[in-house]
């Protein structure tokens, strides 16, 4: 059993760095066909508080949502909901973004569809009544408020993915392994320590040969990978935020500016000045 206090940490730990912001954009009824565009930066969540709701996937699966469901795209392609045209559904629809968007440690842990009944998500009741409370009565801060909700609602939704092993390889794959996770905080929470293969091991509590293997298996990355990976990300938050280039560096681990350089290179495809000028968010 994954220890819940510590599961919880660590993903504050990834929300304190990839911050989570929702824009609801519709509450209430819709009837017939929805069509919603690919976005590289922003993901999609469908609360089907009435339904049936039909959601036809860019590879064409269709599933039919008879029950209240929370749908979460968090990398969408083109997608439609398609509801019947007089009855309609009553539905809950928001853009999602964590921290820079696009490819992030959060959305590449998740498939590409989450479906969770509503039932099974503690809480969700309770969050969904403030949600008609804060739509349907004038008054000021609606907007806000709504928002802040739907990012409750996701927070709860992550735990739930977290606690029922609905990751996929990546992050928060990792945090739900009861040892991985210990590694995992260390590289997250001290990026510029020159970690060791038998410094993560060790606090994995595992032999390096088993943590080493035991990562990939379950993380798709080697540590060196992943960590590095992390730094950079790390780093262009750093930077978004007018951090200098040498402080970055050093901040995420590198003696040097040009080292720092090719490794940022190499993850991203430009150099950290190049990514800047061009305003790089993903």
């Amino acid at each position: 059993m994954i220890n819940r206090l510590k599961m919880e940490d660590q993903l504050s730990h990834l929300l304190q760095r990839f911050s989570l912001s929702a824009g609801v954009f519709h509450v209430g009824q819709i009837c017939g066909i929805h069509h919603f565009e690919q976005d590289a930066t922003h993901g999609h969540v469908h609360l089907i508080r009435r339904g049936p709701a039909q959601l036809i996937e860019a590879s064409g699966i269709s599933t039919t949502i008879e029950e209240p469901t929370l749908i979460f795209m968090p990398r969408p392609d083109v997608h439609r909901l398609i509801t019947d045209e007089r009855q309609g559904a009553d539905v809950v629809c928001a853009n999602i973004l964590f921290g820079l968007g696009g490819c992030n440690p959060i959305t590449t842990s998740l498939p590409s569809v989450v479906q969770i009944k509503l039932v099974e998500l503690p809480g969700a009741e309770a969050l969904l009544s403030l949600v008609d409370e804060e739509a349907f009565t004038p008054q000021s801060g609606r907007q806000a408020a709504l928002d802040r909700l739907c990012e409750v609602l996701m927070i709860r939704l992550l735990r739930h993915c977290l606690a029922h092993g609905l990751t996929q390889r990546g992050a928060l794959a990792g945090l739900a392994d009861p040892k991985l996770c210990k590694a995992l905080h260390a590289m997250h929470s001290q990026p510029a320590r020159s970690w060791l293969l038998s410094d993560l091991a060790a606090e994995a509590g595992m032999s390096r040969a088993r943590f080493a293997a035991r990562f990939r298996e379950v993380t798709g990355q080697t540590p060196a990978d992943y960590l590095a990976a992390w730094r950079v990300l790390v780093a262009q938050d750093l930077l978004r935020g007018g951090r200098a280039l040498k402080n970055v560096a050093l901040d995420v681990g590198y003696g040097s500016v040009s080292a720092f350089s090719r490794v940022f290179a190499r993850h991203v495809g430009h150099t950290p000045t190049v990514w800047q000028r061009q305003g790089k968010t993903t």
